[in-house]
């Protein structure tokens, strides 16, 4: 998802990670250095963001693909060796359609680091293909508050206002996604559906 303040649906979320913050991967975790070194996540953040720009530069497909790839490849990184293992296992679950288990991994994911923007996308995945589309909103909305430019959970915004029918505020995502990544075929292909679609509705 973006920079853009969608209107999002009410979505209340109740949960309770009392159990969570008991377990002895909670304890593990807190072995680990809790943070990289400022000098660290400053370093991190400029590669990003160079990223970014050559996004929003490159018009070819091939070639933006290979740059977003490597956006996701650090997105995924947590810096933690606990985090990191968590999702493996929330994959490996995923891909077994075991999807109670990969939600447990997962829960234990944002508990442990609230402020990784990738765990909290990979729980709005989930939520999504259970069919859990305003939990899947709410953690969308934590992704884009801490990552604005996240374009996978753009994308997510989208299909689920596209889903429920909302068809202008799904096309504002699409443009929205399309400023970070111009190149984006899914996106521009959306964008020309859905332009079309309300334009037709008016005539």
């Amino acid at each position: 998802m973006r920079h853009f303040q969608f209107t999002i649906l009410p979505v209340t979320v109740a949960a309770s990670f009392a159990l969570l913050l008991a377990s002895p991967l909670t304890a593990l975790a807190q072995t680990e250095a809790a943070k990289p070194a400022a000098s660290s996540l400053t370093e991190a953040a400029d590669q990003l963001d160079s990223l970014f720009s050559e996004l929003k530069r490159e018009r070819d497909t091939n070639q933006a693909k290979r740059i977003s790839e490597r956006i996701w490849a650090r997105w995924r990184d947590s810096g933690s060796a606990t985090t990191n293992l968590l999702l493996q296992w929330a994959d490996k679950a995923m891909a077994d359609k075991k999807n109670s288990l990969a939600l447990d991994l997962l829960d234990q994911v944002v508990v442990l680091m609230p402020d990784f923007a990738e765990g909290w996308n990979r729980r709005a995945t989930l939520h999504y293909a259970m069919g859990n589309h305003s939990k899947s909103m709410a953690d969308i909305n934590r992704v884009l508050s801490l990552e604005p430019r996240h374009f996978g959970a753009m994308a997510g915004m989208a299909a689920i206002l596209d889903a429920s029918g909302n068809d202008a505020l799904a096309l504002r995502a699409w443009e929205q996604m399309l400023e970070v990544y111009p190149a984006n075929k899914q996106a521009q292909t959306k964008v020309g559906e859905l332009a079309d679609k309300l334009a037709g509705s008016k005539t």
